[in-house]
């Protein structure tokens, strides 16, 4: 079973840039690392600026659960936080 995720994710004003630099280098190095990944890419709101949305497809539970542990995302990732405004509001969603 294919598992999604959409995760809603705000961004303090003024670090735009830094949030979508450092989300690049994490989506490339996701994209080159994980084979059970099939789609990591972060979209931006067209009606607030300061809202990502991040849309996330996996393989199985097993790759989604790879992810969350590989040096890429414990490095890279921990970099957005102090871009964040706040937690992010995280759906999983299983395929049908």
């Amino acid at each position: 079973m294919t598992i999604g995720i959409v995760a809603t994710l705000k961004v303090q004003e003024g670090k735009e840039a830094d949030f979508e630099a450092t989300f690049g280098e994490l989506a490339k190095a996701v994209r080159a690392n994980e084979p059970g990944n099939k789609l990591y890419q972060v979209f931006k709101s067209r009606k607030d600026k300061n809202t990502y949305i991040v849309m996330e497809m996996y393989d199985s539970e097993e790759a989604l659960k790879a992810h969350g542990k590989t040096d890429h995302f414990r490095t890279i990732g921990a970099k957005l936080g102090p871009t964040m405004a706040g937690a992010p509001d995280i759906h999983y969603l299983d395929s049908i």
